[in-house]
């Protein structure tokens, strides 16, 4: 079996596995539905819906709807984990609400914007292979359970609580993130519109302050879910507050910050405004 192929096995092994730990830890004191663990349900759902996603992209060879099916994935097992619960709460409700905002905001940008860039070079080299371009699809998957697991916990948990302090410094901390995210995707998008802007870079707005000040929001609203959801949790469902922690590992390492700092290094790298700029503005959380 050819290397790359072995190695697309693997990892795609692992993310089931991963994704089937997180199922069985996440349903522990959680509601049932016909003796299946709702939580579980959830989790699998993700991996359904990408699956089947992945095919006409695979035959197409078209990353176009891959941000449109996360946002799918999204609103689907957290409807359907409301849907299946037998007791539905003010917590529940505010959780669902909150996820709903966030996912039909934040994928209806990407479609958009994957839509008028007409392509995502990222997935180049990807969608020609059948194993890897499967592995997008279901690290996806994994990517959604894992980020809103604090909050199918906390839908799904047989333990109920009402509303207290913690909600409410939770969505103060869920606004202020989303405040922040969709700002910041405003201004870049402003500022990319703007033809005499062509090859430059963003400076101006909260920019000024963060040189990702989009993923900061994002990671920050993310902690306020858990927030919210913390006081239900019982248990290995202590294990879905990795949630934030999930979002900002994955931002700050791997697929986000690391992959949008190179491409801007190789294309203003040396630049001595670039240069400045780079060395006076933090690369995260945004000076005051």
């Amino acid at each position: 079996m050819d290397k790359n192929i072995r190695n697309a096995v693997l990892t795609f092994i692992i993310v089931i596995l991963i994704g089937a730990g997180l199922a069985l830890a996440g349903s522990q004191e959680g509601s049932k539905f016909n003796g299946i663990s709702v939580f579980a349900l959830a989790v699998g759902l993700a991996f359904l819906i990408n699956w089947v996603a992945f095919v006409p992209a695979y035959l197409l060879q078209s990353e176009k709807f891959y941000d449109l099916t996360g946002g799918i994935t999204y609103t689907s097992v957290i409807i359907l984990a409301i849907a299946l619960s037998p007791v539905v709460d003010g917590r529940s409700i505010l959780l669902l609400i909150l996820v709903l905002v966030w996912t039909a905001r934040l994928s209806s940008f990407l479609f958009r914007r994957i839509l008028k860039e007409g392509k995502d070079s990222r997935f180049d080299d990807i969608k020609p292979s059948f194993m890897r371009f499967l592995n997008v699809w279901s690290i996806q998957a994994l990517w959604v359970v894992f980020t809103v697991a604090a909050a199918l916990a906390a839908i799904t948990t047989i333990n109920r609580k009402e509303l207290g302090l913690f909600a409410l410094i939770g969505l103060a901390v869920w606004l202020f993130g989303f405040v922040i995210e969709v700002v910041a995707d405003m201004q870049k998008s402003n500022f990319r519109a703007d033809p005499e802007n062509r090859g430059k870079f963003i400076d101006n707005g909260l920019w000024a302050r963060s040189r990702h000040p989009n993923y900061f929001g994002e990671i920050t609203l993310w902690i306020g879910i858990a927030i919210i959801a913390l006081p239900v949790l019982h248990g290995w469902q202590w294990v879905t507050m990795i949630s934030p922690v999930f979002v900002a590992v994955l931002i700050t390492r791997i697929s986000g910050i690391p992959l949008l700092e190179k491409k801007a290094d190789e294309k203003w790298g040396g630049q001595d405004d670039y240069e400045v700029y780079k060395k006076n503005t933090p690369v995260l959380i945004p000076r005051l």
